[in-house]
């Protein structure tokens, strides 16, 4: 579907313009990989020790390591790398990517990060993908993110998520990361009461019925909603939840909504209590706002 303006009381198309190298997507991606999918920029070229090159080697805001690879013409054969990539980095120790992101982000920020190393991500950039590529990507037992991106006149840059149904009832080790979730979840509820537990499965249902393609990442700390960034992270206590928000003003609430001070650089820095059902749905608009900045 084209982009439209208005121009002279009238819509007309936003003209698509070819990339002007190969190179640029990359740079442009990787110089604004906090604001377009909410992570920190690691390295570019990245060179492995088997003789391989990531593109682009980052970490999201929940601390997943992150591989990125850009498919610049159609014959590249962006998903087969990319997973080659993934098993070399599942095949090093945690320290190394530790000592990554010690090295090359700010103590500030890296101080707060706590790595998942047990759910690294995949994500391919291209203008286009083969029906090779998405029925590869459905029957592998890994998550892949498929994002296809347009050049635009005026320097605008359109990138979307390709929705790919996910073959999941006979996959036994999708089976098994489900039930590693579940567990890792359940023992975050045990940090609340039982008031607070029933509160959490209330509000959970409310944010997933938002939208389809919301997904929800449980760390070791707190629960994130996220599309292609986190609007969300809930944080369970014994008697509260603590709820963080995007950074954006919310208007009049009955909520008290802190902000985090600017110097700890949290792409979250506003923060509600949530203590009791009847709060659910005030919350609720708060947190749709936070969404609505993501969509």
């Amino acid at each position: 579907m084209p982009l439209f303006k208005e121009k002279n009381k009238s819509w007309v198309t936003i003209k698509s313009e070819p990339i002007n190298k190969e190179k640029e997507l990359q740079t442009i991606i990787e110089n604004n990989l906090l604001e377009i999918f909410d992570m920190y920029f690691l390295a570019s070229e990245y060179t492995t020790t088997t003789g391989g090159r990531i593109d682009s080697l980052a970490v999201d805001t929940s601390g997943c390591p992150v591989i990125i690879e850009y498919k610049r013409n159609r014959n590249d054969n962006v998903i087969n790398q990319s997973l080659s990539y993934l098993k070399w980095l599942k095949s090093q120790k945690k320290e190394f990517f530790e000592r990554l992101i010690q090295k090359k982000l700010d103590y500030t920020i890296s101080n707060q990060i706590k790595i998942d190393w047990e759910n690294p991500r995949v994500v391919c950039i291209a203008e286009s993908f083969s029906r090779f590529d998405i029925d590869t990507v459905e029957i592998v037992p890994i998550r892949i993110e498929l994002y296809k991106y347009k050049f635009y006149e005026d320097r605008i840059l359109n990138i979307d998520p390709i929705n790919i149904q996910e073959t999941r009832k006979k996959d036994i080790n999708y089976n098994e990361t489900k039930k590693t979730i579940d567990n890792s979840l359940e023992n975050l509820l045990q940090k609340g009461n039982d008031k607070i537990k029933e509160l959490f499965s209330e509000l959970k249902n409310r944010i997933i019925e938002i939208d389809d393609d919301i997904e929800q990442r449980v760390t070791t700390s707190y629960v994130a909603y996220r599309l292609s960034k986190s609007f969300a992270e809930i944080h369970i206590e014994s008697k509260k939840l603590v709820i963080y928000l995007r950074p954006i003003e919310y208007g009049n609430t009955i909520f008290n909504i802190e902000k985090i001070p600017d110097s700890y650089l949290w792409t979250l820095n506003r923060r509600i209590y949530l203590d009791d059902t009847s709060k659910i749905d005030e919350a609720m608009e708060i947190i749709s706002l936070s969404y609505n900045d993501v969509k």
